[in-house]
């Protein structure tokens, strides 16, 4: 059986959002694996999902005990008491993403994690949350913004915010 999940990166207008199926005795360590790929990351920061007032994560010493276990901790475990809840990526910057069960799904025999559908590029790494994305996209767009050239620079060069081709995330899912 698979899960579907919609996945909506919070503070971004218009909504960065992808729809993701995955297994449902995927650890929520494998969702965030899937996200990392799903939405564009790089999978350079530490991670949190926020469920039911309880929080997961990978073990560490520097976690107290309210850290739950995030690689023994299964999608299925979470989505029958919570059919909505949050994964916090880049605990800096902060990037919330409310995740929502849309439904289930027979596998087909076929339980490999798939996105199939979203809209907008993950804003890049590092730009400062919701806050520092806003005044990216601000100076990017404009050629005449004091810090234009560093910004496109400080990017690779180019970035489309709309840029999201579900084929791309389709072909690199299923590389992992």
């Amino acid at each position: 059986m698979l899960y579907e999940l919609r996945v909506e990166l919070e503070g971004t207008d218009p909504p960065v959002w992808r729809i993701v199926q995955v297994p449902h005795r995927a650890t929520l360590h494998r969702l965030h694996e899937v996200l990392q790929v799903a939405m564009g990351s790089t999978n350079s920061h530490l991670y949190l999902f926020h469920v039911g007032g309880k929080v997961y994560g990978e073990p560490s010493p520097e976690w107290d005990s309210e850290v739950h276990d995030s690689t023994s901790t299964t999608l299925e475990e979470i989505c029958e008491g919570s059919p909505s809840f949050l994964y916090e990526y880049d605990l800096g910057d902060s990037w919330m993403h409310e995740l929502t069960l849309r439904g289930t799904l027979d596998a087909k025999g076929k339980e490999s994690p798939r996105c199939t559908g979203g809209a907008r590029a993950c804003p890049p790494e590092d730009c400062g949350g919701p806050p520092g994305y806003e005044y990216f996209l601000e100076a990017i767009s404009d050629p005449g913004h004091e810090e234009h050239d560093a910004m496109l620079e400080w990017a690779g060069g180019h970035f489309d915010p709309e840029d999201f081709d579900a084929g791309r995330v389709a072909s690199a899912l299923s590389r992992r």
